[in-house]
């Protein structure tokens, strides 16, 4: 986020993801489905991309890639 000049809106997108992973890191597969949660970001991803440079674009593609990465 730092890189794309979001880090600003990191601190509430943090609060907004809490309960997704447990105390030692691991994404709660037993509280959320993988697929749900990347969407639900990329929801945030474009909002706080529209909200700091009126173009939600930026967060085009972080859905597919991360399916395409991490979904197994």
């Amino acid at each position: 986020m730092g890189q794309l000049g979001l880090g600003r809106q990191f601190g509430r997108l943090a609060l907004q993801l809490d309960g997704a992973f447990r105390a030692d890191g691991v994404f709660a597969h037993d509280r959320l489905r993988f697929v749900d949660f990347v969407d639900d970001v990329e929801d945030m991803l474009e909002d706080v991309a529209w909200q700091e440079r009126g173009n939600k674009e930026a967060a085009d593609g972080f859905e597919e890639y991360m399916l395409r990465h991490y979904s197994g």
